[in-house]
């Protein structure tokens, strides 16, 4: 059995280390990009290496999976694995905005068990926004049950995002923070009905995220509507899609074209 108070202990202080470097307070950082259109920065690093440290001695059967570490497929062989973002969301951290967060997650068998979202930047008088879910039994934000979006209808649907393509000018935008995982999180808050991404991800952008949402009473599948499984051997999916329920089958609808399209093109 896993000892719950302390994983949450762990997610916590790495939020701590990430916000006492984070340069919205007025601290001097260190970035680079690792790939062109990849940032990275001191603090991705150093949570990293703290995260992979403590939660490999809470749970030493556990692979990992993270995006500041170099992948090895011994992980596939584990039947748990750790998936990691130690900064989702690094081109606001570097510029001092509060949408990003630290993102764990705990897979059992190709399927996210626990998940934690901690955005310490965001809602600091309430000590951050700290998410949780566990498969089966809900979702949380600072200890408030979520209930997602209802929408039943796509035309007039709440989407974070700074813009709109034009076959999609029915929706609404809202804030967009540019962590994914907090995009995806909005919609098990009803702060969103629905998050779209046409792109080839990375498993350890969503998982926490996806279960959280999914756990509020959100869909979540990959563009094409396709369930989303973890710890594969290539930890890559096209896009995602989050939604209320009601509105998936026609988001899926509206976006097939795009998304067979898309998909097409190198992975990156």
């Amino acid at each position: 059995m896993i000892d719950r108070d302390r994983l949450e202990a762990i997610v916590r202080e790495a939020g701590r280390i990430a916000l006492a470097g984070w340069p919205g307070d007025g601290h001097v950082l260190e970035h680079w990009e690792k790939d062109p259109g990849s940032p990275v920065c001191t603090l991705d690093l150093a949570v990293d290496e703290f995260l992979r440290r403590e939660l490999s001695a809470l749970l030493p059967s556990a692979g990992w999976l993270s995006e500041e570490t170099t992948d090895s497929h011994h992980r596939t062989a584990h039947e748990l694995v750790w998936l990691v973002d130690p900064i989702d969301g690094t081109r606001d951290f570097i510029a001092g905005r509060p949408g990003w967060a630290i993102s764990v997650a705990l897979v059992n068998t190709r399927r996210p068990l626990l998940g934690y979202l901690y955005a310490p930047a965001r809602a600091r008088e309430a000590g951050g926004e700290f998410w949780f879910a566990e498969a089966g039994k809900g979702a949380w934000r600072n200890g408030v049950r979520l209930r997602a979006s209802q929408r039943e209808r796509l035309p007039g649907a709440r989407v974070p995002a700074k813009k709109l393509a034009a076959e999609d000018a029915d929706l609404v935008l809202v804030d967009q923070p540019n962590s994914i995982a907090l995009r995806m999180a909005m919609v098990g808050a009803d702060e969103a009905d629905i998050l779209a991404t046409l792109r080839w991800g990375f498993e350890w952008d969503i998982a926490a995220a996806g279960l959280i949402a999914r756990e509020a009473g959100a869909e979540v599948t990959d563009a094409f509507g396709q369930p989303l499984n973890y710890n594969k051997h290539d930890p890559r999916a096209f896009g995602v899609l989050c939604t209320s329920r009601a509105i998936h089958g026609a988001a899926v609808a509206r976006l097939a074209d795009r998304a067979a399209r898309f998909s097409a093109g190198p992975k990156g």
